[in-house]
């Protein structure tokens, strides 16, 4: 399938690892030129710049000024601004509950995953409204699964799929479509590095780290795939909806999570 994507420009948050770096990799590879932002972007995507029309870009996604600057030298390097994919995003297990989380935490949350969207999407709109493009924000499962571990993560999830249906309603009728993808457990180091979710659910329960993974999902409901979801996965998704093939889609949320959500 042809997804008419050669020659559009696209930014990526978040782009130096995981599902940012499989989502920038999936565009580059169709033919797109691809603003990759991060705030390391390493090896990797300095090994996609060589082969493929890709700008690696040191930012801090965090800030207010981060987003921004991505956009900016998008448009500076490639001219414009086709689809946007809002990925970055960040998630520390609350083992010490609620109030052990201070407003520092809480606001961190919240810059990372919702606001560098918000940003990013204020920075690229004029150029999505003149294209006619697409916005993709990467958001989780936990959206709609609250979990008291994560749950300043989950209550920024939720808000970030409350804002992009909300901004799919302005935006629609001018032409720019703006949709979710809400991942379930992915084979990301966000997961399975090293400090990641598995290895710091293993300490506090003193079990080994694929124990923990183990014990996570099962708390979860289970995973009906028994896998994790791969970042190539999530990026396929993302290539159609950013692509003129999902023409008629917008502020629709898509789930990819091996059938770990049970209900309706």
């Amino acid at each position: 399938m042809d997804l008419q994507l050669t020659g559009k420009t696209v930014v990526v948050t978040g782009a130096s690892r995981g599902i940012g770096l499989a989502v920038a990799r999936a565009f580059a590879q169709e033919g797109a030129h691809v603003a990759a932002g991060a705030r390391t972007p390493g090896a990797e995507l300095a090994s996609l710049a060589e082969r493929y029309d890709v700008l690696p870009m040191a930012v801090d996604l965090a800030t207010a000024d981060g987003a921004a600057a991505l956009v900016d030298a998008a448009v500076t390097h490639f001219g414009t601004v086709d689809v946007l994919v809002n990925n970055v995003g960040a998630v520390t297990p609350r083992l010490g509950g609620f109030l052990s989380i201070t407003d520092e935490e809480w606001t961190r949350t919240f810059q990372i995953n919702l606001l560098s969207a918000v940003r990013a999407s204020r920075a690229a709109l004029p150029h999505l409204l003149e294209n006619r493009g697409a916005i993709v924000n990467i958001g989780s499962v936990n959206a709609v699964l609250p979990d008291p571990g994560i749950v300043d993560y989950a209550a920024s999830k939720a808000a970030l799929a409350s804002f992009a249906k909300s901004l799919s309603k302005e935006v629609g009728p001018q032409g720019v479509r703006v949709n979710t993808i809400s991942p379930g457990p992915v084979e990301t180091d966000i997961w399975l590095a090293s400090g990641g979710m598995a290895d710091t659910v293993a300490q506090a329960m003193g079990i080994e780290r694929e124990a923990a993974r183990e014990a996570i999902v099962t708390g979860l409901g289970g995973i009906a795939t028994g896998r994790f979801t791969r970042p190539e996965e999530v990026a396929d998704l993302a290539l159609l909806l950013g692509s003129e093939r999902s023409g008629n889609v917008t502020g629709s949320d898509f789930t990819i999570d091996g059938g770990l959500v049970k209900t309706l």
